[in-house]
């Protein structure tokens, strides 16, 4: 839940307001079903709930349409996912596929500062798969668990590795940045 919540939030903040019908396609457009396990009964749950939580505000200026936006609490919930998303070495996948999606959302120091965190966190994952990896002894084929931990991380390593080199090369626009998506409405409206 918490990567379909992540991606609901970020599609309507970076709407500054967008109703259901928007976001799910924006999101299933994206492939988000796919790599987030997204689903479109998931994003109206995700309204409903963060409706119920005090994350988005409901209006309904469009008879028979709900329009979502941001609150402020909603703000802080979007900025804490996205921050964990990156930091946070997550055995699954969704997460960090989210928190990429919302890589523009944050300036770049700030996206450079937690993919710094995520190094260090998947830098000790690495070397505690290594240390149980040397120390089994039986049964041998339960090695095989470790030695894919060593490899995940250490892919994980390298592709971070990688992207930050991207943003500190200047690759693509960041919050507070000429040619961003990350400010809060600063997407173009389809409607």
């Amino acid at each position: 839940m918490s990567a379909t919540r992540l991606l609901v939030l970020g599609v309507v903040r970076g709407y500054g307001r967008a109703h259901g019908y928007l976001i799910g396609h924006d999101l299933m457009a994206w492939g988000a079903d796919e790599w987030a396990n997204v689903k479109w009964g998931s994003i109206y749950h995700a309204l409903k709930q963060g409706v119920k939580a005090g994350f988005l505000r409901e209006d309904w200026a469009v008879p028979g349409r709900t329009d979502y936006e941001l609150t402020e609490k909603g703000e802080h919930e979007f900025q804490r996912l996205l921050a964990d998303a990156l930091r946070k070495p997550d055995p699954r996948p969704d997460m960090l596929a989210a928190g990429l999606a919302m890589l523009p959302a944050l300036t770049r120091a700030h996206a450079l500062a937690l993919l710094d965190l995520r190094l260090a966190m998947v830098t000790a994952v690495r070397k505690e798969a290594d240390a149980q990896l040397a120390g089994r002894q039986e049964p041998l084929h339960v090695r095989e668990l470790y030695r894919l931990r060593v490899r995940n991380a250490s892919d994980d390593l390298a592709w971070t590795r990688g992207l930050i080199d991207r943003l500190e090369a200047g690759e693509y626009a960041m919050a507070g940045e000429p040619g961003t998506v990350g400010k809060p409405g600063s997407w173009p409206h389809p409607d």
